[in-house]
C-alpha cells in the first residue's frame, strides 16, 4: 500500500484516540462535580442519567428539560430542616384557669297550670309512638297535659295478657282526662279465645266478636260523656298486613262513628300517590326524612311526629282556647298594665251640657227646629212617592231617546 495512502488512517486512528481520552475526562469531570455538588442535585442528575443514555449526551440532547434549569444548579437551595411534631402545650393547671366548652343555654321547659286539661292515650306500641308526637305537639301549650298509657304488646284479642276493658276505667277515674285518644290493633292479627270457641283470623266468627270488642271499649269513653279520638292503622312492608289494617280501619270507622267517637284517618300520611308503603316521606314541615324503620313496621321519631300531626287538629278543636300556648295564670305577679293615671282628676275636664261653648257653639243640636221647606227634596220624591230625579244629559242611566231634528227645507232656484 502506497505510504501517502496511510496517512490519513493515522489521522482516523489519531482522532479516535482524542475521543476517546475526551469521553474519559468529561466521565471524570462529571464524578467530580457529582462529588461536590449538594445532595438533592446529586440525586436529581443521578435520575436523569438513569432516564438518560450516554448516547443522548454527545448527541446534544437536552436532558435538563423535564427538570430544574441551570440557576437553580449553580445555585442551589438551601436543605429544609424537617420540624419536629408539634407538641401539645403544658399548662399549669394551679395558674391557668380550666377551659370550659361554651354551655348552650336550653329554652326554659313551658309550666303547666294546675287545671291543665288532660289527654289520655292507650293502645299498642303504635301509640306509645302517639304519645311521644302529642307530648312535642304540646310541649308549648301551658293548658295541656298528655298522658300516654300504652302497651307494646297489647291488643283487644289477648286480653289474658293484659285487660283493656278492665284497665280502661281505672285509667279515666285516675286522670279524669279531657278527651282519650285510643290507637290499638296492630298486635290483634291472631287467633282469639272466646267463652266457646277459639277464631282463626279474617274468620268470620272473628270478626263478629272484635266489632263487638271494639263497640264495648269506646262506649267505656262516650258513655262517661268524653270525647274520642280513635286512630286508625297505617300502611306496613307487609302486603297482607296492609290488606288487614285497611279491613280493620273500616271496622274501626264504622263502630267508633255509630257510638259517637271520632275516627282519626292517617292512611295518606304514609303511603305513597300510588298507596304503597313507603319508608321515607314528608315530615310535617314538609322535609324528606325516614319515617318507618327497618322492620317495616314502626315508626322513626319523624314518623311519630306526623302521626301525632293527624291527632293534633281534631284535639285542638274539642280542647278549644285551652290548647293556645299563650294561655296563662294571671295574677298579682303578671297582671297587664292598663295604662290609667294615677290621679284621673288632673287628667279628666268635665264638660257641662248647658254651656257647650268648647266647641265654638253656642247651643245643642235639636234646641230649635229645622227651617222649613216649601219644595220637596230628591229624597222625599223617592221615598213618598217613587220619583226619581231625571238623570242629566249623556249620562249612563239617561234612557231618553235624542230630540229628531226636522228636514232643512230645499230651496229651489
Amino acid at each position: 500500500m502506497p505510504a501517502d495512502a496511510e496517512l490519513p488512517m493515522t489521522k482516523k486512528i489519531d482522532r479516535t484516540c482524542k475521543i476517546r481520552w475526551l469521553v474519559l475526562a468529561l466521565a471524570a469531570a462529571s464524578l467530580c462535580l457529582g462529588a461536590f455538588a449538594p445532595v438533592h442535585v446529586a440525586e436529581a442528575q443521578e435520575q436523569r442519567y438513569q432516564r438518560r443514555s450516554i448516547f443522548d449526551f454527545f448527541l446534544g440532547r437536552r436532558y435538563l428539560d423535564d427538570g430544574p434549569q441551570a440557576p437553580d444548579v449553580q445555585q442551589p437551595r438551601r436543605q429544609q430542616r424537617k420540624r419536629p411534631p408539634a407538641q401539645k402545650a403544658i399548662v399549669n393547671t394551679r395558674t391557668a384557669p380550666p377551659v370550659r366548652a361554651p354551655v348552650q343555654e336550653e329554652e326554659p321547659a313551658v309550666q303547666k297550670l294546675g287545671d291543665a286539661r288532660k289527654i289520655l292515650i292507650v293502645g299498642d306500641f303504635l301509640a306509645s309512638g302517639l304519645g311521644d308526637g302529642l307530648t312535642a305537639a304540646f310541649e308549648t301549650s301551658p293548658g295541656v297535659v298528655v298522658e300516654a298509657r300504652g302497651n307494646v304488646s297489647s291488643g283487644l284479642v289477648r286480653d289474658d295478657y293484659y285487660d283493656w276493658p278492665e284497665q280502661l276505667p281505672k285509667m279515666i277515674d285516675e286522670l279524669k282526662p279531657a278527651m282519650v285518644v285510643v290507637m290499638i290493633g296492630a298486635n290483634d292479627r291472631q287467633q282469639m279465645v272466646t267463652d266457646t270457641a277459639k277464631e282463626k283470623f279474617r274468620t268470620d266468627g272473628w270478626f263478629t266478636e272484635y266489632r263487638r270488642r271494639v263497640l264495648s271499649f269506646g262506649k267505656e269513653v262516650t258513655d262517661r260523656k268524653i270525647p274520642l279520638l280513635w286512630v286508625g292503622l297505617p300502611a306496613f312492608e307487609s302486603d297482607s298486613m296492609t290488606a288487614d289494617a285497611v279491613q280493620m280501619n273500616q271496622l274501626y270507622r264504622n263502630q267508633v262513628e255509630s257510638i259517637g267517637g271520632e275516627f282519626v284517618d292517617i292512611w295518606d300520611g304514609f303511603v305513597d300517590e300510588n298507596g304503597n308503603f313507603i319508608v321515607t316521606g314528608s315530615d310535617v314541615n314538609g322535609q324528606q326524612v325516614r319515617l318507618r324503620t327497618s322492620d317495616g313496621i314502626n315508626l322513626t321519631q319523624a314518623g311519630r311526629r306526623k302521626l301525632a300531626f293527624y291527632v293534633e287538629k281534631p284535639a285542638r278543636r274539642l280542647l278549644g282556647t285551652q290548647a293556645s300556648p299563650d294561655l296563662v295564670r294571671l295574677d298579682s305577679s303578671n297582671l297587664p298594665g292598663l295604662g290609667l293615671p294615677t290621679n284621673p282628676v288632673e287628667h279628666t275636664v268635665p264638660i257641662s251640657l248647658s254651656d257647650p261653648n268648647l266647641d265654638g257653639g253656642a247651643e245643642l243640636l235639636g234646641a230649635r227646629p229645622p227651617p222649613m221647606t216649601l219644595t220637596r227634596s230628591p229624597r222625599d220624591l223617592l221615598v213618598e212617592q217613587g220619583e226619581m230625579t231625571p238623570a242629566p244629559p249623556g249620562r249612563v242611566d239617561d234612557y231618553r231617546l235624542p230630540a229628531v231634528k226636522a228636514p232643512a227645507e230645499v230651496s229651489v232656484k
